[in-house]
């Protein structure tokens, strides 16, 4: 799959004080997910997610860059640094959860391990070829302070890249934003568009800036069969962890009312699962 030059309007570098203010606001109300309590058993979302499309584009982009130091930022249990021991001959894992730091430290070894915050790395300017995040962007407390310690501690030349999603717009393109309440709502909060991120990456001096879909999963529940998918248990995803356990619990009793209701109409209802993962890169620029 080729990279594509990202779709994204050009828009003025000084943000509008209103979008200061709005940004500011995220970072004071943005909800928390106590990983250390999910850490145990948070690799079990890998058995079943079909997530292959974006360990080969990281590695693709890492053998590309011939990259030496790599650090991936929110890395959790190292799921994707440990698809890397080829490439980087060092790589260093940054999270916040000294919990899911332990769990890499059970299971993997060759990776540096630090805890702390991604808008402080503490690491020295220029150290890395590679910098990344996966599924994370939308958890760290100041997602554009950490576009800028990214700049930091690249090389020129490195390259920031930065995977996730952005379900602005994409109400439809999950059942659990319909059946849980304030679900997308706080998902809003969260996650920025990636018109957003790509404007911090230009005022943080990127260049050559790509947007490409790594990974596409659709994969619909029929029926009943909604309740044997693993992404509904109460901490497979942020989503679901965040809520109390009435408002997780009234969601399931909304899909069991709706089930009841299609099978005496003699119908199976669809719950749809689309779900989108994209990889905006940046090379940084020599000033």
């Amino acid at each position: 799959m080729r990279w594509v030059v990202a779709s994204i309007e050009e828009r003025p570098l000084v943000m509008s004080f209103s979008r200061v203010i709005g940004e500011k606001l995220k970072l004071m109300t943005k909800p928390r997910v106590n990983y250390d309590q999910l850490a145990p058993t948070y690799d079990k979302r890998f058995v079943h997610d079909r997530t292959e499309g974006i360990g080969q584009a990281l590695l693709d982009l890492a053998h590309r860059l011939n990259a030496g130091r790599i650090l991936e930022v929110g890395c959790g249990t190292c799921h994707w640094l440990a698809q890397m021991q080829r490439v980087g001959s060092r790589r260093y894992g940054l999270d916040l959860s000294t919990g899911m730091l332990n769990q890499t430290r059970e299971r993997t070894t060759g990776i540096g391990l630090v805890n702390g915050y991604a808008r402080r790395l503490p690491f020295a300017s220029g150290m890395f070829d590679l910098v990344f995040c996966v599924n994370a962007i939308h958890h760290f407390q100041d997602s554009r302070g950490f576009v800028s310690e990214a700049a930091r501690v690249l090389r020129w030349g490195g390259v920031l890249a930065v995977v996730g999603g952005d379900p602005h717009g994409r109400r439809e393109s999950w059942f659990g934003y319909r059946y849980f309440d304030g679900v997308y709502e706080t998902d809003l909060t969260r996650f920025h568009t990636w018109k957003t991120v790509r404007e911090w990456m230009l005022e943080d001096g990127f260049e050559e800036i790509e947007w490409r879909e790594v990974e596409r999963i659709e994969d619909p529940k029929y029926g009943r069969g909604v309740f044997d998918d693993p992404f509904l248990e109460k901490n497979s995803c942020s989503q679901l962890a965040l809520l109390t356990e009435e408002a997780y619990r009234t969601g399931l009793e909304r899909i069991e009312a709706d089930l009841v209701e299609a099978e005496v109409r003699g119908e199976t209802l669809v719950f749809e699962t689309d779900i989108l993962t994209a990889m905006l890169a940046g090379r940084k620029a020599r000033e």
